[in-house]
């Protein structure tokens, strides 16, 4: 098992590509069981998470061909031979549900298994589930897999989570777009990825409109078309390598970043002591005067901080000048990174979804275990910034969210190698 070896090495400077979010491709590329049309995506990341979603299409018969290094992912879903999504794919990880819905509003039947992922929480079903049922799905559970069919098709209806879920949104405007008549999606989620979902949609040919807000309405249609769309800017990504000069210093451009993506997260590094400047080609970011400042933070759905960057802001806030809270409001038993990174020095309190963190003068490098994705990537920020050397181990969450992560840090002057295991 591969592990990240990172020494302290000073103030960064250059350039970082940021690319297209995993968190949209993953939604993007079900989106092709809509269609029997090809679907093409540019700019998609090249991460483990995306290969997981190509053989899992695959395995529904779907036809995916990588183009220009990975960036480019053609799809087509014109013969689909199979409506079981297997337990051994989808157990590797979460957004595998996300095919639930396709399939069902073009087919009526799908079977898929419950899916594994990251262990930060129960994250439930059960809101994907809901939403189906009203636009007319029959469902029912059985040895851990999804039965669910609607023999007639899909009808429209009125869906209102008790809860914002972003995923349960995504597959519950997927189905709606081929359902019988109009359907309202209530308390939907507003993140960019959603927006970024309907405007490829409507492109295929679905009517939807109110995306980025908390309504969106859907008015059904009889077939999609195919479509060629660009994978919006990784905005977790983004934010995650913003924090790298915030910690070590110096200046790092993010290019293809925008900061409607993380206004909130920007906020907060200015309210740090981090100035953000928006150039052409991208964000462009360095320490104010000195020091960085502690500053409270509350994960909230998007508008607000994003549950997946606090781990990387705990991180800052460790050799902060002064106290800071970090509450987690999104997922349970999302502190796991906090024993990791007092390992290296820092001092934290963690009661139930709170973080007190005391900012201390300097980490030490120290061997540490990656519990989940965000949090490997907080322990490399932390032993960016650390005395010493400072040893990553399981870092096999980080490849499904981070694209070459040593290649773009070294390339700012980090000095990070990866360790291969035995």
């Amino acid at each position: 098992m591969d592990s990240i070896l990172v020494t302290g090495n000073g103030p960064l400077s250059g350039q970082i590509p940021i690319a297209g979010a995993k968190n949209a491709c993953l939604t993007l590329m079900p989106a092709t069981l809509l269609s029997d049309a090809p679907l093409t995506l540019t700019n998609a990341p090249r991460l483990s998470d995306i290969k997981t979603m190509t053989t899992l299409l695959q395995s529904l018969g779907v036809e995916v061909t990588s183009l220009q290094d990975g960036q480019v992912l053609a799809m087509s879903s014109h013969d689909l031979t199979n409506h079981v999504a297997d337990y051994d794919i989808v157990r590797k990880m979460r957004a595998s549900i996300l095919v639930l819905g396709p399939m069902l509003a073009r087919h009526g039947h799908a079977v898929v298994s419950l899916p594994g992922g990251c262990a930060i929480g129960a994250r439930p079903v059960d809101l994907h589930l809901k939403a189906l049922e009203a636009l007319g799905a029959e469902l029912e559970l059985k040895e851990g897999y999804v039965h669910a069919k609607a023999s007639q098709g899909l009808r429209g209806g009125t869906v209102d989570f008790p809860f914002v879920s972003v995923g349960a949104t995504e597959n519950a405007v997927m189905a709606a777009s081929l359902a019988k008549g109009g359907t309202v999606i209530k308390n939907a989620a507003r993140e960019p990825e959603i927006v970024d979902l309907v405007q490829c949609l409507q492109k295929m040919g679905a009517q939807i409109s109110g995306a980025g807000t908390s309504t969106i309405e859907v008015q059904g249609v009889d077939r999609l078309d195919g479509a060629t769309h660009p994978v919006v800017t990784d905005r977790i990504e983004l934010g995650t390598y913003m924090l790298a000069p915030a910690i070590c210093g110096g200046e790092v451009e993010c290019l293809g970043g925008r900061i409607e993506l993380v206004k909130s997260f920007c906020e907060k590094l200015d309210e740090a002591g981090v100035a953000v400047e928006e150039t052409k080609a991208g964000l462009k970011v360095a320490r104010k005067n000195g020091a960085v400042k502690a500053v409270d933070v509350v994960t909230e759905p998007f508008p607000g901080f994003p549950t997946d960057l606090q781990a990387q802001m705990m991180a800052l806030m460790c050799t902060a000048e002064g106290t800071s809270v970090l509450e987690e409001k999104i997922f349970e038993n999302r502190f796991m990174h906090a024993p990791e990174l007092m390992r290296m020095g820092a001092q934290i309190d963690v009661q139930g979804g709170t973080a007190t963190v005391t900012g201390v003068e300097r980490l030490k490098g120290a061997p540490v275990m990656a519990t989940d994705l965000r949090a490997s990537v907080s322990l490399i920020l932390a032993g960016l910034a650390a005395e010493g050397e400072t040893l990553v181990n399981r870092v096999y969450h980080l490849d499904r969210g981070y694209e070459r992560v040593e290649e773009k840090l070294g390339h700012v002057g980090a000095k990070i190698e990866r360790v291969e295991g035995q």
